[in-house]
């Protein structure tokens, strides 16, 4: 994999801006996958405890052979969990097998508000160098702006749904505006929109798939792209983002889809 592309978080450290997705990961594919993405150089997986697979990740990326500190790992709260941040946090670890994770975030908001009295738990944990950055998923801008009003620690990171043809302008705007680095999840979208003429002619032009080009899409509005597969080939396909760009007509192409 060519000069894989990072972000720097308010932390200072720098979060590979490609992971592996494992939402709805099964089987023995979970272990494998991890495996095969570390093989193909990514650098970057995202877990979360609703997911149920977080014994697995930690089990491929035991067995890879990639050493620890050169692996970022995300993983996530469950809203179950709310009420037992501290205890959820710390099982999340032991079900990984790791020390630390270098980002959690809280999957969903609980209720309407920001989960002001989950966060300074998150903090504790972030200044025990248990989580290395402590962040938020699915929040809007309003609350993001309520929970940086609040926080001695303000928020790393804001996963959200993002792709070509769902685009968030104003949270990525208001959180990039406050240091705030974006993970995209469904980065590909449904896949029968990587069909759409526009995506096609663009990947056709420049030899590469349509999933390639959505993906780098995403990487060059500044965020962190994560493509789920269990798939070797696909894996590292998704993989091949960092040798080419897209153009300004290409870019202004895509944007027009959502």
């Amino acid at each position: 994999m060519n000069g894989q592309a990072t972000i720097k978080l308010n932390t200072g450290a720098e979060m590979p801006a490609l992971a592996l997705g494992t939402w709805r990961l099964s089987g023995t594919g979970r272990e494998q996958a991890v495996g095969w993405a570390l093989e193909a150089g990514y650098r970057h997986v995202d877990t979360a405890a609703m997911y149920g697979n977080e014994q697995f990740v930690g089990a491929g990326l035991r067995v890879s052979g990639v050493p620890r500190d050169a692996v970022f790992v995300t993983t996530k709260l469950a809203g179950w969990d709310h009420v037992r941040p501290r205890e959820a946090a710390l099982e999340s670890l032991d079900r990984l097998g790791l020390e630390h994770v270098d980002c959690y975030l809280i999957h969903w908001p609980g209720g309407s508000g920001a989960d002001l009295d989950v966060w300074p738990v998150l903090e504790e944990l972030h200044t025990e160098r248990r989580l290395k950055a402590i962040g938020v998923s699915n929040y809007p801008v309003p609350l993001v702006q309520e929970l940086l009003d609040s926080a001695d620690v303000p928020p790393a990171v804001n996963q959200v749904e993002m792709n070509p043809f769902t685009h968030p302008r104003d949270i990525v705007a208001a959180c990039h505006d406050s240091a705030i680095a974006v993970q995209a999840y469904s980065p590909l979208g449904k896949a029968s929109r990587l069909d759409d003429p526009r995506v096609r002619e663009v990947a056709e032009r420049l030899g590469r798939t349509p999933a390639q080009v959505v993906l780098r899409w995403g990487i060059q509005h500044g965020v962190a792209v994560l493509p789920k597969s269990g798939d070797r080939e696909r894996i590292e396909a998704n993989g091949r983002l960092f040798d080419f760009e897209l153009g300004g007509d290409d870019m202004a192409s895509l944007d027009s889809l959502g």
